[in-house]
């Protein structure tokens, strides 16, 4: 069963805060899942799987699915790296040179994918 979509303003709020360090567990939740679901919405398919535990997963990019057992694409970072990948806070190359990602397979580089998300400028 798919989980609900989560709408843009809650997202948004969500990641702000967690950007902000205003965020509790459950609104870093969302802000976590919020940016994996942008992630997955921008970029389909189930090529590369991109997991940051405990609070989501997602399968993206165009190309071979893996349908059991471990991907042959695997992307993983705790939430305190995603986030600042995620909304172009800190470069890809940087957090997989200082070790702070684990990426494995020859499609689990997010050059170029990443930000999924800006800051809403208003007016």
């Amino acid at each position: 069963m798919a989980r609900a979509r989560i709408p843009d303003g809650e997202g948004d709020q969500a990641v702000a805060a967690a950007l902000a360090g205003d965020a509790d567990r459950p609104v870093t939740a969302t802000a976590v899942r919020y940016l994996l679901q942008l992630l997955a919405e921008r970029y389909p398919g189930g090529a590369v799987e991109v997991r940051v535990p405990p609070f989501g997963a997602v399968q993206c990019i165009e190309g071979l699915k893996h349908t059991r057992g471990t991907p042959p694409n695997v992307v993983e970072m705790a939430a305190d790296v995603w986030l600042p990948l995620a909304t172009g806070r800190r470069g890809w190359s940087d957090a997989v040179e200082a070790g702070s990602v684990q990426a494995s397979g020859s499609r689990a580089d997010l050059t170029g994918r990443l930000p999924v998300w800006r800051p809403q400028v208003t007016r």
